[in-house]
């Protein structure tokens, strides 16, 4: 067996190092905090010794467990998790990726259903970008819902970003001609339902208008059969990035982990009602302590006094 020694700034930098040196047939044996990051032990069975198998049920930590059927995590899933750290169980099952905001790139399709967190969410990014120096582009194509240009106006405005209008194909092609030097694009979308052909062609038409990177809001708490099947047709329509909104709110977040489960990568996590600080990048790490972090429950009302 070839034991190996990894110090990273994080979690994602640790396994990316332990994947691009050992492979993915490397197995992570210990993982603890140190000064500047995190230190990982990880190792690599030779050739001609029997692969030893990355969870056992000697391995099952019964806190982790239970932490998974209360959240509601998919059995096949939760399994897959067992097995070592579990922000490295994570970011070896499920796909995490950063936002791709920087100058030049695609535009950012925001998709979703109805009341999902998209106009915030586009907030959000564009105060982030403002907070860096970097004016974006904004533009909202959502013509159906009374007073949402008016909404996300309300944050260029504070920004001193002009929001432009655009709730056809044409009209979304003449604002992004305005786009100058390559400049961010962020696009807020009317809430749409993935199951509906009619509705699912005229986002098509959108991104292909636009050639942009769709990513998709979905609330947390989402019952974990809706999340997978919400998640599932929006990859079906081309959707490949996941923001999750209302994490700080909800209990239990399975939904969450089936979605990326059915597709899609995590990039972003709504902790908190703050435009400037209310978004942050999803993280194995963050993912990690909100699922071992199970709320009590109580079980008598303030005040009732057991019989």
């Amino acid at each position: 067996m070839r034991l190996k020694l990894y110090r990273a700034s994080d979690t994602a930098e640790a396994i990316a190092r332990v994947r691009a040196d050992l492979g993915a047939e490397a197995l992570i044996l210990s993982s603890r905090r140190v000064a500047g990051g995190i230190e990982v032990t990880a190792a690599l069975e030779s050739n001609d010794a029997p692969a030893t198998p990355l969870a056992t049920p000697a391995k099952i930590d019964p806190a982790r467990a239970a932490a998974f059927a209360w959240h509601g995590v998919p059995a096949a899933l939760a399994r897959r998790l067992q097995a070592g750290p579990l922000p490295f169980a994570l970011s070896a099952s499920l796909r995490f990726e950063q936002l791709a905001l920087c100058n030049a790139a695609p535009p950012l399709l925001v998709i979703g259903p109805p009341g999902a967190g998209k106009t915030l969410t586009v907030a959000r990014l564009a105060t982030r970008l403002m907070m860096a120096g970097i004016s974006p582009v904004v533009v909202t194509a959502d013509g159906k819902r009374a007073g949402a240009a008016e909404q996300l106006a309300a944050y260029t405005r504070l920004l001193d970003l002009q929001l432009l209008v655009a709730s056809t194909p044409a009209a979304l092609s003449r604002a992004l001609e305005r786009r100058v030097a390559g400049e961010p694009v962020l696009i807020d979308t009317p809430g749409f339902d993935p199951f509906d052909a009619a509705e699912r062609n005229a986002i098509a038409t959108l991104a292909a208008t636009a050639r942009a990177t769709l990513a998709v809001v979905l609330p947390a708490g989402l019952d974990v059969g809706e999340a997978t099947d919400l998640a599932g047709a929006y990859v079906a329509c081309g959707a490949r990035l996941l923001a999750t909104t209302r994490l700080d709110l909800a209990r239990r977040i399975g939904g969450v982990l089936a979605a990326a489960g059915a597709g899609l990568a995590l990039a972003e996590a709504g902790i908190g009602p703050g435009a400037a600080d209310g978004l942050v990048p999803m993280t194995p790490d963050l993912l990690a302590a909100r699922l071992m972090r199970v709320p009590h429950t109580p079980t008598a009302r303030s005040g009732a006094h057991p019989p």
